[in-house]
């Protein structure tokens, strides 16, 4: 990690909207996420991610020597699935395989299961996504599932891929 010691997770700021405007209108960064960011990804996006999409306590940009390069977030499940959180990350292109998504995911877990009642993060990749799969097994998280044909973006059908890290030490769970 010694050369990661720069790799900071903050909130976003309103310096990042032309960073993430260039990050997020690259196809190889998008190729895999959710549609539920929007393409071509315009200042107003990137605004009202700044402003409010990105409000929660377990979302961060992912910062090199105070440059925006990424994002990575943990999203609490809702009812019975409140201790259970989705993992989500992005990385500029330029910044891949330099150890940098592995020190966030590191960073957000640690954060997760330290700071939360969240006890499972999960992560749900697209079956082509095979940098990402590494990635989560290095992280020390196991695939749980495939998901046959759960996944549907750009007129194509992916299997989804679940993998998951469960807070250490929990053991048998029962009530006190």
């Amino acid at each position: 990690m010694g050369k990661h010691n720069a790799v900071l997770l903050r909130d976003f700021l309103d310096s990042d909207v032309e960073s993430m405007k260039r990050i997020l209108n690259d196809d190889s960064v998008t190729r895999f996420l959710s549609t539920k960011i929007p393409s071509p990804y315009t200042t107003d996006d990137a605004v009202w991610w700044v402003n409010e999409g990105s409000k929660g306590e377990l979302i961060k940009a992912i910062t090199v020597d105070n440059c925006l390069v990424g994002c990575i977030g943990v999203n609490r499940g809702e009812f019975e699935y409140n201790r259970s959180g989705e993992i989500g990350y992005w990385l500029a292109r330029e910044y891949w395989r330099q150890g940098i998504a592995s020190c966030a995911i590191q960073r957000i877990t640690n954060f997760v299961f330290s700071n939360t009642d969240i006890v499972r993060v999960f992560a749900s990749v697209f079956s082509d996504n095979e940098a990402s799969m590494q990635l989560l097994l290095k992280s020390d998280f196991n695939q749980e599932a495939v998901l046959e044909n759960a996944i549907y973006k750009n007129g194509r059908f992916y299997n989804n891929h679940i993998f998951a890290k469960i807070k250490p030490s929990l053991g048998a769970t029962r009530p006190l």
